[in-house]
């Protein structure tokens, strides 16, 4: 059984092999490729949560595809019974001496430490949307609970205007947005409803996605649902009782001017950061992120510093796939760092967006650094470009499993690491 610790108060320290700040996707993942690698390493995880989700399955909940309870399991069952679990809060790093402070006061050495925070949703950015999310017809498939209410509000949608809005990038799981959109469209269309129904994708960004291999089968949809594109329109305030958005609009020119747009149905996304010990710190980049090597996933400038998920600089694209590639390079070169030896894995920028573009097909979406198609399938398997029922079968079917079972367990199927050129 993991050891769970509390932690104590004062300036009581203790010391493991690695710490690993973060008990999602990247955290466990990590811990347990280490294992494989070395069994004899004392690993602690710092993770506050008594819940683990599989946030990819949040977009098929607000689907009607997924119930709600499938997608969460308690951290005890997933949490790996080799590390020592530090159900705490990190207050801040200090990598110049090799330890983590928690909230509580006390302290952790490490030889090596492995950062997989994830990234905070700033729902504070946009004005008046917290105040208002999970109800008046506001909704986040990225808010832990609101896609069952995303769910019911398409359900019971018989006419008027739909908005969906992405903010500026960088974003975890970039196709997300439009996954709601297009799930709730296909569910319009199929009930005759859409005819009825003034879907709006509201996108601060300038392109409906960012690598263009996958954009001709996303507009093939856009057309399907009549759905109106609205580039660089950013989400900056809500008024939930008065059932209004307002978007700040920029020209080709850079001249920006807000628009008030009504709706009856508005699915948010909130603009996203890393963690304050991280962006407020010296292991951050310019931009606020964990400044990483992009193939080793090393700190660059502390070298006894790992990072992975959600929380890093690094330019692939910040999915569930992605740590599923790059756990493995985070244990391989940290292990060969530790016992003074050159590093050899490297992570070539994986990512992959599931487009769920209607219920039974999805355009799988596989790409890593500068937008580089890296398929994990043969076209004659599955045509990543196009949407097919055999990635909706993948989606649905298998994702879930590969995550719980092999995924957090270390089994690290179809995601061996690259080789450092």
């Amino acid at each position: 059984m993991s050891s769970l610790s509390k932690g104590s108060t004062g300036s009581s320290e203790k010391k493991h092999n690695v710490v690993i700040v973060g008990g999602g996707a990247a955290g466990i993942s990590v811990a347990s490729s280490l294992r494989k690698r070395d069994r004899s390493l004392d690993i602690a995880v710092v993770e506050p949560e008594s819940v683990h989700h599989y946030q990819p399955g949040w977009t098929m909940v607000g689907g009607g595809v997924f119930r709600p309870e499938s997608t969460s399991k308690p951290m005890r069952t997933v949490m790996p019974k080799f590390v020592h679990w530090y159900q705490n809060t990190v207050a801040s790093v200090d990598p110049e001496r090799n330890q983590v402070q928690l909230k509580d006061g006390s302290n952790l050495a490490y030889d090596a430490l492995v950062l997989a925070p994830g990234l905070e949703l700033n729902w504070g950015a946009i004005d008046g949307l917290e105040e208002t999310i999970g109800k008046n017809g506001v909704t986040s498939n990225y808010r832990l609970g609101c896609a069952e209410y995303t769910w019911q509000l398409v359900q019971s949608l018989k006419g008027g205007r739909a908005l969906f809005t992405q903010p500026p990038m960088p974003i975890k799981c970039a196709g997300a947005p439009q996954k709601a959109m297009y799930l709730s469209s296909d569910h319009w269309l199929r009930s005759g409803a859409i005819g009825n129904i003034d879907v709006q994708f509201h996108n601060a960004g300038a392109v409906l996605f960012g690598v263009s291999d996958y954009v001709p089968a996303l507009e093939e949809y856009i057309r399907r649902y009549n759905i109106g594109l609205n580039f660089q329109s950013n989400l900056v305030a809500v008024d939930g009782p008065a059932k209004k958005a307002t978007f700040r609009v920029t020209d080709g020119e850079g001249n920006s001017w807000d628009r008030e747009v009504e709706f009856d149905m508005l699915h948010a996304v909130p603009p996203q950061r890393a963690p304050a010990f991280i962006r407020d710190s010296v292991l951050a980049n310019d931009a606020g992120w964990l400044n990483l090597e992009d193939d080793t996933l090393r700190h660059r400038n502390y070298p006894n510093v790992f990072g992975l998920g959600d929380a890093s600089g690094t330019s692939n694209a910040k999915t569930a796939a992605a740590v599923r590639k790059q756990a493995p390079v985070v244990a391989e070169n940290l292990v060969s760092t530790l016992h003074s030896k050159p590093m050899k894995a490297a992570y070539l920028g994986y990512g992959s967006c599931p487009l769920t573009v209607e219920k039974g097909r999805i355009v799988l979406a596989e790409f890593g650094y500068g937008g580089q198609l890296q398929p994990t399938f043969p076209r004659w398997i599955n045509d990543g470009t196009r949407a097919t029922r055999a990635a909706w079968f993948l989606k649905a079917k298998q994702l879930p499993a590969l995550y719980w079972y092999f995924m957090l367990k270390g089994l690290e199927w179809l995601a061996k690491p690259a080789a450092r050129g």
